[in-house]
Formats: C-alpha cells, sequence, structure tokens
C-alpha cells in the first residue's frame, strides 16, 4: 500500500508541474485504476445526467478536464462503483482505486472530496440496507396483486425506519459540520419521504449560496414541490362520497383539527392502526377533533364492511377510483397508511403519525 501511495504522489507531482500554467478556470482529475478487468473507461455525472467519459489509458491512468469557473459536485463510476467527488477550479484532484477493493480508494489534492471520502461509510452501509430490502420485496412481491404489494410495502418501511431515521440524522449532523458543497452532497443521499422538514429547512439555510450551481438549483426545485405538502401549508381539498352517498369536503371541517386517514379495507397495516385511531376519537372527540377517514377502495361493499368491523364511527368518505384517484397526486401518496392532520385554519399541523406518536402529538396540542 505504501508503494502505491508513493506512486500516486510522484504521479501527482508530475501533472501538477504538467499544468501549472494552465488556465485556473478548468476542473481536473486523473489518476490510475489497478486491475481494471474489463473495465475500459472512467464516467463522470452530474446527479442522474452523464458529462462525460474517458477511457483508460496505458499503464491504467485516465484524466479528464472540463471548463468551468465553479466546483462541480460530480460521481465518479468505474464499472459498477460510483465515487462522490467535488472538482474545483485550478485545483487537480488524484484519484486512484484497486478494483479488487473498491472500496478502499484514494483521495489527493481536494480538501472537499475528502471530506466526502469520510463520508462514504456511512453511506455505504444506508445503501446496504436499502439495496437488501429492495431485494427482500423485489423477491417478496414477485407474484402479488396491488393491493398485496402496497401492504407489503408500507409493513418493511416501518420495520426499516429505524435505520432510516439515524441515517437522516448523522447526514444532517455532517451538512451543520460541513458548510461546503460536501455538507450538500450529504443532505441529497436522504430519503425525501423519511426527511421532509430536514431537506426544506437545509435549502432554506442554502438559498443564497452556490447560485450558480445547476445540481443545486435541481435541488431547491425538487424541495420546493416537498414544501407544497409541508407542515404549515394548506391541505389540498378533498372530495369524497360517504357510504349513503352524501358529498363530503375536507373544508367542510374548517374550525376543527382533523385527522385526514388515507387507508383501505384491504390495507392490513391500516387495519391494525385502526384501534389506535378509535381509541385516540374517543379520548379527543370533546376536544375539538375529529377524523375524516378517506379509502382508497374500489369496492364499495368491501370498504363498508371493514368500516362496521373495526367501529370507526367518524365520518368516512371515497371516490372509490382507489389508486386512479387524484388525491394520490394531491397528497403524494405512495403507499398507505399515510395521514395529515390539518388544523382549525386548514394547514396541515403534522404527518403520519401513528401509535404512540400520534397519542403523544393529540395530547399535547389538544390538552
Amino acid at each position: 500500500m505504501m508503494k502505491f501511495a508513493i506512486k500516486s504522489s510522484l504521479f501527482g507531482a508530475l501533472l501538477l508541474s504538467l499544468w501549472s500554467c494552465s488556465n485556473n478556470d478548468t476542473i481536473r482529475v486523473s489518476g490510475e485504476i489497478q486491475n481494471p478487468g474489463n473495465v475500459k473507461v472512467v464516467s463522470f455525472y452530474e446527479g442522474d445526467r452523464k458529462l462525460d467519459s474517458t477511457f483508460i489509458a496505458d499503464g491504467n491512468r485516465f484524466k479528464f478536464e472540463r471548463p468551468t469557473t465553479q466546483e462541480r459536485l460530480l460521481t465518479l463510476q468505474v464499472g459498477n462503483n460510483r465515487y462522490p467527488i467535488i472538482l474545483e477550479p485550478g485545483k487537480e484532484l488524484i484519484f486512484n482505486v484497486d478494483l479488487q477493493n473498491p472500496d478502499n480508494y484514494e483521495v489527493e489534492g481536494s480538501e472537499l472530496t475528502q471530506k466526502l471520502k469520510e463520508f462514504a461509510p456511512l453511506k455505504s452501509r444506508i445503501d446496504f440496507v436499502r439495496d437488501s430490502l429492495q431485494q427482500v420485496f423485489t423477491k417478496a412481491t414477485a407474484d402479488l396483486g396491488t393491493n398485496e404489494v402496497q401492504n407489503l410495502r408500507s409493513a418493511m418501511l416501518m420495520q426499516y425506519e429505524p435505520y432510516f431515521k439515524d441515517y437522516t440524522e448523522k447526514a444532517v449532523a455532517f451538512a451543520n459540520k460541513n458548510n461546503d458543497l460536501s455538507g450538500f452532497y450529504a443532505m441529497t443521499t436522504l430519503d425525501p419521504e423519511m426527511a421532509e422538514a430536514q431537506l426544506i429547512a437545509y435549502s432554506d439555510k442554502i438559498k443564497d449560496q452556490f447560485s450558480d450551481n445547476r445540481y443545486v438549483n435541481d435541488f431547491r426545485v425538487e424541495v420546493d414541490k416537498l414544501k407544497k405538502l409541508a407542515v404549515g401549508q394548506p391541505a389540498p381539498e378533498i372530495i369524497g362520497y360517504t357510504p349513503d352517498n352524501k358529498t363530503v369536503k375536507l373544508s367542510d371541517y374548517r374550525g376543527k383539527i382533523v385527522l385526514v386517514d388515507f387507508w383501505a379495507s384491504w390495507c392490513m397495516p391500516c387495519r391494525e392502526e385502526n384501534p389506535n385511531i378509535v381509541k385516540q376519537f374517543a379520548a379527543f372527540k370533546d376536544k375539538n377533533f375529529t377524523v375524516l377517514g378517506v379509502s382508497l377502495d374500489d369496492n364499495p361493499g368491501s370498504w363498508m364492511r371493514a368500516i362496521e368491523d373495526d367501529k370507526l364511527t367518524w365520518t368516512n368518505i371515497s371516490d372509490l377510483k382507489a389508486w386512479s384517484s387524484p388525491l394520490i397526486i394531491d397528497y403524494s401518496i405512495k403507499g398507505i397508511p399515510a395521514s395529515y392532520i390539518v388544523d382549525a385554519q386548514g394547514n396541515i399541523l403534522a404527518k403520519n403519525l401513528r401509535g404512540k406518536s400520534l397519542e403523544e402529538f393529540l395530547t399535547k396540542t389538544l390538552n
């Protein structure tokens, strides 16, 4: 390993002497790919967009340069291995990796990329969790119908939620410590469903930074979409029909705090949560609180039987369009159970609280 490090340093020194008189409005990265096997190129991505690629030349070396006046957050891909890097105008990044041990790569010449390397083990661990979840999910859902797939998805996300929460806390701490593109990168790895509030807060924090960086601006656009359903925003209107075909709107409940519960008769996690909602409704219905059940069923018989069996005595509505309902888009629903707590003015107060978390929130808010 020491021989490899010395060789890298000498190669870096040679490149530095060759480029010392070049334009400072250029980003550069070079290095060596040991044991490349059948891998012939090194590719560079900015977000999901492939920016460029370069061949691995004699001596397993490569070089990439591009004119720019700003720092660029890129992904360097070698074979199936992807590495985040930050290139700064006027500076050269030396990147070396042995593809027989791809996790143990080396970077020189960029403090920002070195920070990303330090963050990499956290990212690798959560990627392993995500990949494991996806593999189990794909295998288990091969012969399932749509409703069964949604049930399994909800159950598995609840199982893995603690891992994502822990990663979110660590990524946010890293971003708070590093007020630069390395911190920005850490935030872009978060799941919008799990870290909406953190992403919105971070986007607001950097609103006057990196203004010329397209990747950052794309990030702001995506976060702005999240803001439409963020806590404090007006809840989109809901219109549905009761089992006896009466029209009900969410806006009919102005003046009350409303738990809007998206569920379905076929959704087992929803049905398992229903006793808790029944309990909270009984405890707080006399404190300006109610529940509006919004079903994603398409079978009226199954829907009405579930209402009776689970003793859901509050108003229940549906348009009986299941996953074709416009509410799926309006409320960005990717799985159920899903819920929104709406305040007396019609603004979103909280989202997706279940079990003890729902009870604690209502106790604090309504007492």
